[in-house]
């Protein structure tokens, strides 16, 4: 998908100017793309052309459900039967518990996804008609265009058309209607397609499974601290908060909050930011998303699982027990061992780019941070990476998405049982 995207976006036709956009850059564009993290070298809205922006934008739907999810529409479009080994993949890339229904579930997915993305077209649409005084035609692709971006969390956005190359979100900071219906598309987009299919069905089956409630309530949780720390670090800040109503505050303080979840869009400038919020940000970012959503990070079950283990050593328990529910161990070592690894990931990134760029290393940090948990946010280094630092966020990206998928898939399958067990050994922690 990268490699197909990147040639589409080096040919002029993709180009508003005509003049090929260099293949260092498409490769950049078309990897963030793909992996939905919504960080560009260049401006999306004046730089490529419609083309070019269509291609975007099928990159991110294709990429945000999963290319193994377009893969068996296609196929059951064409009634192709769906193999055993394709439904094993399948079960791990939705990170479904068993492999019975999990056709039904791809199903499900594209459903839930074009009927989000259709009424998020349909109110943005609305809106840009009326606010930006666009064409009845520019105002339904601008419509659309934002609601996949945003659903899929991928944080593009064409705004630079309207008030200049890199404006993105920042003009409507004030607008509740514009912030309400983002955060709620970047909402829906990151609690994952099996926490979304669990609410859909919850009036009939009147019950969520453990990974629906661990995914909402850490989600809503996260979203509530974030808004508070942002709130109460910003507020005096006159760069950010101090110059808006009591109202405007919260509401960009709610903002920041969800989109650093994996939204990639802003409406204020993040590097006019104190290093602590920054800092918090980054954190925010390293969780990232509900697995089997748009959203990356090493995911909030993750997360949750950590917290749970801490939790359960404080209080001499032998298991970690979330919603009265005893979770596996090997399950508790996976996310250690993401967690060390995602840790590993972001640590070299950030050293091989304070090899090449010459610029602060917390926004260094903060964009290697981003560039894996495919969020998108940057305190201004993305523009101004050189051609070997774009390489080094493009790996970063692509490791960033893939790497959590894979990892559990790799841990997971071809597992041998010991033959014999070493005698125990003791060392002092601590």
């Amino acid at each position: 998908m990268i490699t197909l995207g990147t040639f589409l976006l080096s040919l002029p036709v993709s180009s508003a100017s005509g003049v090929r956009v260099p293949f260092l850059n498409a490769l950049f564009t078309a990897t963030s793309a793909t992996c939905v993290t919504g960080l560009a070298v260049v401006d999306t809205g004046t730089v490529y052309s419609t083309f070019g922006q269509v291609v975007m934008i099928l990159l991110v739907h294709t990429g945000g459900i999963g290319f193994m999810t377009m893969a068996t529409v296609i196929a059951l479009a064409l009634n192709k039967r769906i193999s055993l080994r394709e439904r094993l993949i399948l079960q791990e890339a939705l990170n479904h518990e068993t492999i019975n229904g999990v056709v039904r579930l791809v199903k499900k997915v594209i459903l839930y996804s074009l009927l989000v993305e259709l009424a998020g077209a349909i109110l943005l649409a609305v809106h840009f008609y009326f606010s930006l005084h666009l064409t009845v035609g520019r105002a339904v692709y601008f419509g659309i265009f934002h609601s996949i971006s945003m659903f899929n969390n991928a944080g593009f956005d064409l705004m630079g058309t309207v008030n200049g190359p890199f404006s993105g979100m920042a003009p409507f900071i004030n607008d509740p209607y514009i912030n309400l219906v983002t955060m709620i598309l970047i909402f829906l987009g990151g609690i994952g397609f099996i926490v979304l299919s669990d609410l859909i069905d919850f009036p009939k089956t009147r019950k969520l499974s453990l990974h629906s409630k661990v995914v909402l309530s850490a989600t809503l949780v996260l979203i509530v601290v974030g808004t508070l720390v942002i709130f109460a670090m910003e507020f005096s800040n006159p760069s950010t908060l101090k110059p808006l109503h009591g109202g405007g505050k919260f509401m960009a303080s709610m903002f920041q909050s969800v989109t650093t979840r994996s939204g990639g869009v802003s409406t204020l400038d993040i590097g006019s930011f104190r290093q602590s919020t920054q800092f918090m940000l980054i954190l925010l970012m390293f969780t990232g998303a509900a697995p089997g959503s748009t959203g990356g990070g090493i995911k909030i079950t993750t997360f949750v699982l950590l917290l749970g283990a801490v939790h359960a050593m404080i209080r001499g328990r032998e298991d970690v027990v979330l919603f009265r529910k005893r979770i596996a161990k090997d399950v508790v070592y996976k996310a250690i061992t993401l967690t060390l690894l995602s840790l590993l990931l972001i640590i070299l990134f950030s050293m091989l780019l304070s090899v090449t760029e010459h610029q602060d290393f917390m926004s260094i940090l903060f964009e290697s941070t981003s560039a894996f948990g495919t969020t998108g946010l940057s305190m201004g280094l993305t523009t101004h990476l050189s051609p070997l630092g774009k390489i080094w966020i493009v790996f970063l990206m692509f490791f960033g998405r893939i790497g959590p998928l894979t990892l559990i898939y790799a841990l997971s399958r071809d597992r041998k049982k010991d033959l014999f067990n070493y005698p125990e050994g003791r060392i002092i922690i601590g």
